[in-house]
């Protein structure tokens, strides 16, 4: 019978050959197979917890033990390691960092939070440990999310559980401490505070990896991009669905689902923040949320159950990416709009036409109310804003040229008056296809109201200082420049797109009347007493101006300028007359037709009594003096 010795663990300690060599009479008794097994699985065990203990022993760099020098930590090591693989040592001796170091091994992640936190009220001393533990938890935390979503390693479900019961118990200690008074500098500094924050990050990373790039570098390629979203619907979300199921298993559902709101949020605001990004490109990624917000799929994006009480986060998230995409949507359109209307309409352009920009407005709205009837009476009303906002910034440019002396000229001012007719022409439009209110029809009208006013007025003071200026020594030389006035004139009004308008015809009109009167006055001031020679001469320039005055009224006018008189003609043959009692008889009535002529000349310094009397008495004198010569 073989004899029982007591041995206290000291002096098992002290006699460890004796034990090495107990322990191999043993193990020669056990089968071969069986030894062999054990040494495998042994091996196998102290290899993993010399890992778990090296990452310790980094993590704890900065404490009490990493001042004790490299020797001192290869003791713990080595300490940790011998503990680890005596299987005769009670549990309750086991030092407290290798049971944690087991636990986050074995995937045991929430009892070691138990563990740590055990630790970390023991005193100062653990607290300094503990620190390093979270640390270390975290890390193997996010390898074995990393691998479940992935797919890699052997991560079991019992592991991933885990790390979400250990979130619960995270949250569950902050509300404890908040409850009790704990110092909230304490509180908001402890490191499990970061792990929800930290695991979707990594989430986020990760799923942002698995986002199908873009096919094509340019920025305005739709085909590409139809291309991309075509493919973020049939391979990128059914891929975070699939993974999803391990995910919801293990409790992680609500953070894996705002990782994939929130990774697929970012890369649509990357898709739609480019500076060259257009409206279509826009209305296209708005199209695809929308479709997938109504295609009642059953994805992560959107869970089966929505609680009657409030809506799911997946909708409220698809809503909020519809509503940005929206957003930035309508300041394309607002952008896009009002570069439009700046480059048809600049001054120092030749008009465009109505249609054009008309075109340019309407087919934004049209293809809107294909995707959105909403959206679409959104854009109509960010059209209509622009519109008003570019009248405004119009006008205030047009009265900046009218500060400029000089800068202005016949043709410039011709264009602006016909882009008062053609934005006029487009507002009637817009308001038959878009809800347009009262309030802006009535700004809209007094804007082209006052700008056609002020453009008018200045274009025939612009109009009658040239005529003025060309006809001043018009009957004394060879060239005044007053048929250069006049094709200028021709030209300007023949670029006039808007010829059927009113306000043309008013124009022409005027300017008729301008020239006219400037004409005439011109010839009242001419020498009283011409020779014969000058006589000629002036009746040769009159003929030949009234031929180019009818010429170029007909040409602008068309049809239209048969009504328009002029006293020239009746001028010119009385005062080819011989007859000078006649001819007074005969200028009664032209007066009468022409009741501005007795206006003309110098009798304007006369009382308004005298005025008529005095400016009849000139024409009167004028014609006598052509007569006697």
């Amino acid at each position: 019978m073989m004899r029982k010795t007591k041995y206290s663990w000291g002096a098992f300690v002290r006699r460890g050959s004796k034990w090495e060599n107990t322990a191999a009479e043993n193990a020669r008794m056990l089968p071969k197979a069986m030894h062999e097994e054990r040494k495998k699985q042994e091996a196998k065990r102290r290899g993993k917890l010399k890992t778990v203990a090296g990452k310790l022993l980094k993590a704890m760099a900065n404490g009490k033990e990493a001042a004790e020098g490299k020797a001192g930590s290869e003791d713990v090591a080595g300490n940790l390691l011998k503990m680890a693989t005596s299987r005769k040592k009670e549990k309750r001796e086991t030092p407290a960092e290798e049971i944690i170091c087991r636990c986050i091994e074995e995937g045991k992640f929430l009892e070691a939070c138990d563990h740590i936190f055990d630790l970390e009220q023991s005193g100062s001393t653990g607290v300094g440990k503990s620190e390093s533990l979270y640390t270390l938890l975290a890390e193997r935390m996010w390898t074995v999310v990393e691998e479940a979503f992935n797919g890699t390693g052997t991560i079991s479900l019992e592991a991933l559980q885990s790390v979400g019961e250990s979130l619960k118990w995270q949250k569950q200690k902050e509300m404890e401490w908040l409850g009790s008074g704990q110092e909230m500098e304490s509180v908001s500094t402890w490191s499990p505070n970061f792990w929800r924050k930290d695991l979707e990050e990594k989430l986020i990373h990760h799923m942002t990896a698995q986002i199908p790039l873009l096919g094509s570098s340019s920025n305005t390629d739709e085909t590409a991009l139809k291309q991309h979203l075509s493919q973020l619907e049939t391979v990128f979300l059914p891929s975070l669905e699939h993974r999803s199921g391990v995910f919801k298993e293990a409790g992680l559902l609500v953070n894996y689902a705002r990782c994939c709101h929130t990774s697929l949020s970012s890369h649509l605001s990357t898709l739609t923040d480019n500076n060259h990004f257009s409206f279509s490109q826009g209305l296209l990624v708005y199209g695809w949320g929308l479709k997938m917000y109504k295609s009642g799929s059953e994805t992560c994006l959107r869970p089966r159950q929505t609680p009657q009480h409030n809506l799911s986060l997946g909708v409220q998230y698809l809503v909020w990416i519809i509503l940005k995409i929206e957003e930035k949507l309508l300041a394309v359109a607002r952008k896009e709009v009002g570069k439009a209307l700046r480059e048809a309409f600049d001054i120092g352009k030749p008009p465009c036409t109505d249609a054009a920009v008309i075109q340019i407005l309407t087919e934004k709205m049209e293809a809107t109310w294909r995707v959105s009837e909403s959206l679409s009476e959104k854009v109509e009303a960010v059209c209509l804003e622009e519109c008003l906002s570019f009248l405004a910034s119009y006008e205030n440019e047009v009265r900046s040229f009218f500060q400029l002396d000089g800068c202005l000229g016949i043709g410039s001012s011709l264009r602006i008056l016909e882009n008062c007719c053609i934005l006029r022409t487009i507002w009637h439009k817009l308001t038959y296809i878009c809800s347009a209110s009262t309030g802006q029809d009535v700004k809209v009208n007094g804007f082209l109201d006052r700008m056609e006013d002020e453009i008018t007025e200045y274009f025939l003071q612009t109009v009658t200082s040239k005529v003025k200026g060309s006809l001043k020594d018009h009957f004394k030389k060879f060239d005044s420049g007053f048929d250069h006035i006049l094709e200028s004139l021709k030209q300007s009004f023949l670029a006039f797109g808007k010829k059927k308008t009113e306000v043309y015809k008013a124009l022409v009109m005027a300017v008729n009347a301008i020239i006219i009167t400037e004409y005439m006055q011109a010839l009242l001031t001419t020498s009283r007493k011409p020779s014969s020679v000058q006589r000629r001469r002036i009746i040769g320039k009159i003929e030949e101006d009234h031929r180019m005055l009818q010429t170029v009224f007909k040409v602008c006018l068309g049809p239209a300028a048969g009504p328009l008189k002029d006293p020239i003609k009746a001028i010119l043959e009385l005062i080819q007359t011989s007859d000078a009692e006649g001819m007074k008889i005969a200028l009664l009535p032209i007066l009468k037709e022409f009741p501005y002529l007795s206006t003309l000349g110098q009798a304007q310094c006369l009382p308004l009594s005298a005025l008529g009397a005095a400016c009849s008495q000139m024409l009167i004198n004028m014609v006598c003096n052509f007569v006697r010569y």
